[in-house]
Order: C-alpha cells, then sequence, then structure tokens
C-alpha cells in the first residue's frame, strides 16, 4: 500500500491539485490542528472539500487526532527544537494508540494522502505519522510529494 503526504506552503494550486492528480490520490486525510486558519489560502478547508472533488476527484476527511495538541505545537513554535516536538509527537501519538486507534481499510481501499501545511516533511509531523502508519502496518511505501 501507498501511502502519500503533501504540505501546501510554497505550492501553488495548480501544482498542489496537479500532483493529486497525477499521483491518483483519491483521499486527502488532513491532519492539521487547525485546517480552517486564514493563513491556509486554497487549503482552507471550507474550500479544500469544493476543490478537491472539482479539480481532482478526490474526497476529504479531517483526522483531528493525528495532528499536534495546541501545547506542543506552542511550544515548537517558541523554541523550535526538533527533536523535542518530536519526541513528544511521538508520546502523543502512543497516548492516542497511533494507529490502532485509525480505521485501517480507509487507507487500504483508497489512496490516500496526508495532508499538512509545511513545504517539506523533514520537520513536519506528517512525516512522523507516515513513518508510524509504515512501522505498524505491513507493506507500506510512504512517499512524499
Amino acid at each position: 500500500m501507498k501511502l502519500y503526504t503533501i504540505g501546501f506552503t510554497k505550492k501553488t494550486a495548480e501544482s498542489f491539485f496537479t500532483l493529486l492528480q497525477n499521483n491518483g490520490i483519491q483521499q486527502i486525510v488532513d491532519i492539521r490542528l487547525h485546517p480552517g486558519g486564514q493563513l491556509s489560502g486554497f487549503a482552507k478547508q471550507e474550500d479544500l472539500r469544493f476543490f478537491l472533488r472539482r479539480l481532482a476527484n478526490c474526497e476529504y476527511s479531517h483526522v483531528p487526532i493525528l495532528a499536534p495538541s495546541q501545547q506542543l505545537l506552542s511550544d515548537y513554535h517558541t523554541d523550535h527544537n526538533w527533536e523535542r516536538f518530536a519526541a513528544h509527537f511521538e508520546s502523543l501519538m502512543s497516548e492516542r494508540k497511533i494507529p490502532g486507534a485509525l480505521d485501517r481499510s480507509l487507507f487500504e481501499t483508497r489512496v490516500c494522502c496526508l495532508l499538512c501545511s509545511e513545504a517539506s516533511p523533514e520537520r513536519c509531523h506528517r512525516r512522523l505519522v507516515a513513518e508510524r502508519l509504515a512501522s505498524h502496518w505491513s507493506t507500506v511505501e510512504v512517499i512524499h510529494l
């Protein structure tokens, strides 16, 4: 099973939706804490659902259990300590029983893509989520768009 990830920052709407189409993405799994943020542009939750259906024939779901807590985000924005953030987020995923708390069938029956805002996966929690799912579910190939 392939599991894609994508960030919308530093992408035009055209490049974002073209990437989804070219990779056959059927389901966006939004793992942002605040999907309706004013700085989200075309990826603002209310608009994204419409754009995905119309431009990419793709469905949308918001899965906040895969988002960091507000406190964790605030701490990271203050100290910019990625190692601390990653360790605390891993602990949070364990507390939330990820991946056991997820409906795996969604990921097995549709081509899914984890969505967050960061342009690059290196310092984004979507990479941590994808790696955790890959380590617990067999035959998962993670592809960052």
